[in-house]
């Protein structure tokens, strides 16, 4: 169980960063070329990653056909989070995705869909959902940041303007 913790707090802080990372670089190039990078430099890195501990194992799927398609669901992934990571900033845009993702989590277990055990509801289990969900309310009634300027923007273009 610690390794699992262990994993998921892992695998929170790079979502945190890569999302902050593909939000820089749509900052320079569209949602669908960062997307289309992210996507291809993940692919090969897990190509990569799988022929080297799995050798040929790699292409043994076993899975439902449907299941084989999630990848096309990191399209959304990767689009959606990287403009909100933009719009709102890593923490608040992470902050609500993180409650997304405990509620349909929440809603997919107890329906017992996509293959998952069904988990009977609890109201534990939505108490929680909604102490979480109130905290992120309090935390994104902070102060309102202002848009930032593309950093882009060299200084001899500013000093320029300005003169």
């Amino acid at each position: 169980m610690a390794i699992g913790i262990l994993l998921a707090l892992l695998g929170g802080a790079f979502v945190c960063l890569q999302n902050t990372f593909n939000a820089n670089v749509k900052k320079r190039v569209s949602v669908w070329n960062t997307t289309a990078l992210v996507l291809l430099l993940g692919f090969l890195a897990s190509l990569a990653a799988g022929l080297t501990f799995e050798g040929s194992g790699l292409f043994r799927f076993q899975a439902q056909p449907w299941f084989w398609f999630s990848g096309i669901l990191g399209v959304g992934v990767v689009a959606c989070v990287t403009q909100g990571v933009q719009i709102l900033g890593p923490s608040r845009a992470i902050s609500l995705i993180m409650v997304s993702q405990i509620f349909f989590g929440l809603m997919w277990d107890t329906l017992g869909w996509f293959g998952l055990e069904k988990i009977p509801f609890t109201w534990q289990s939505l108490f929680g959902v909604l102490l979480i969900s109130s905290g992120i309310v309090l935390f994104q009634s902070g102060p309102k940041l202002e848009p930032r300027e593309l950093e882009s923007t060299s200084v001899g273009v500013r000093d320029s303007v300005k003169g």
